[in-house]
């Protein structure tokens, strides 16, 4: 219930419009505007930056005092404490498991990581240098033909398993993607080992060899999952929910989500950073960019500085950033030309005046683009990771849609086209 109005008035109506205010757990208050469509207004708001589309209890940020809270937890206790299937439990259920309940939980995505053994066959229809985010969301969206044993939107268990097999088939998807584009065989998912040691072993592992993960590395991998796992409205986020509102089935809809996560002003940023340093391309030309990134009529940006959302410092660029160092010094490749020019950005970026200012500090795109290089997981396969790391956000959001009232999505516009006029004659 609203426990607040607002009152709005319009220059050439004679009335005042009283609409509903909304307060939540925590934020900002919203004005329920829906009670202006009858009297033929539409508000404005190009982006939907300043709309709340829905109510949502999954996650919450505060992007002045950089604060991120999955299910009420802050993320940096949750990447101290907690690991990445938890984390999933959490985002759907609103609660940390028992023991017991996570000891479920595991067990059963790890029944899970398989895929069709047709599935295989449908990768031989992409060329082998197709980008791997092009054939992740085809083979994605065809799961529906492959998995159509749970896909009542309406049963909530159907709900459930669709977000078991997401959870558990997106690493062995991602790894098929990644082999598929080398020419190598698929490697099998190992159900003897954690997730992200999973993960690893079908990226490197290979039929002649024993692969052995290192806990450094698969450690850190859980990490870049937590630390991506769901970011509450975004982009992606709000496609998944519009395409679900259609009554879409969940495996398409995450489809779109990958979609949209493809763009590079949403998922591309880690990949924007090594782009951006090997434009570097050596320690001395960094004072030239600095330079440039400062010019405000240089068209040069400083990649995985700064964050559109957090006003203050990234929450979760403090644990990247620890986590980046633990693998740098484990794998001693402190000396890579790259990761050398990116140790030196992030040293003038944390001294520098102009960037402490302006709160331009390195963020959670910066430490993870420097981790994935260090691993040995290439570039065109980063918006991939991203995209297995948020499906149990998107997921989520789209199991709390329909777990409630909904109404399909249907944004308006401002028409600026001709007003009506007749065909011509001829």
């Amino acid at each position: 219930m609203a426990d607040k109005k607002a009152r709005l008035t319009v220059d050439g109506i004679d009335e005042v419009f009283e609409l509903p205010v909304y307060s939540g757990t925590m934020g900002p208050d919203v004005i329920d505007v829906r009670a202006l469509t009858s009297k033929g207004l539409f508000t404005y708001d190009p982006g939907f930056v300043s709309t709340a589309a829905c109510d949502s209890a999954i996650t919450y940020i505060d992007g002045g005092n950089g604060v991120l809270l999955h299910g009420g937890y802050p993320i940096e206790q949750l990447a101290e404490k907690s690991d990445y299937l938890e984390v999933c439990y959490l985002l759907l259920n609103g609660e940390l498991p028992t023991p017991e309940q996570k000891a479920t939980f595991v067990a059963t995505v790890k029944n899970h990581t398989m895929v069709h053994e047709q599935m295989l066959h449908f990768f031989n229809g992409f060329r082998r240098d197709a980008h791997p985010m092009a054939i992740m969301v085809g083979v994605v969206g065809a799961l529906s033909a492959f998995y159509h044993d749970s896909l009542d939107i309406d049963d909530a268990h159907h709900r459930e398993v669709c977000a078991y097999r997401l959870i558990a088939k997106m690493p062995t998807i991602a790894a098929m993607c990644y082999k598929y584009s080398i020419g190598q065989p698929f490697q099998y998912p190992r159900n003897d080992l954690d997730y992200a040691d999973n993960f690893l072993q079908m990226m490197f592992g290979n039929p002649c060899q024993d692969y052995v993960t290192n806990p450094v590395l698969a450690k850190a991998m859980d990490k870049i999952f937590l630390l991506h796992a769901d970011h509450e409205q975004n982009a992606s986020t709000s496609t998944v929910r519009l395409a679900g509102s259609s009554g879409a089935n969940p495996f398409a809809c995450i489809a779109s989500g990958i979609a949209a996560l493809w763009g590079p002003a949403h998922g591309g940023a880690n990949e924007a950073v090594l782009t951006m340093l090997n434009e570097i391309g050596d320690e001395s030309n960094i004072e030239e960019f600095i330079k440039r990134a400062k010019d405000p009529d240089d068209s040069f940006r400083l990649m995985g500085f700064g964050h559109r959302v957090y006003r203050n410092f990234d929450p979760r660029a403090k644990v990247m950033k620890q986590t980046c160092d633990e693998v740098l010094a484990e794998l001693g490749i402190e000396n890579d030309p790259l990761l050398k020019i990116a140790k030196r950005l992030e040293q003038i970026a944390l001294e520098d005046d102009y960037f402490v200012e302006r709160k331009l500090y390195p963020n959670v795109d910066f430490y993870s683009g420097i981790i994935l290089k260090a691993v040995g997981i290439p570039t065109n396969m980063f918006t991939v990771i991203f995209a297995l790391s948020r499906t149990i956000g998107w997921i989520s959001h789209w199991s709390e849609f329909h777990s409630s009232p909904n109404k399909i999505g249907r944004p308006r516009q401002l028409y600026t086209g001709p007003a009506k006029r007749d065909y011509p004659t001829k």
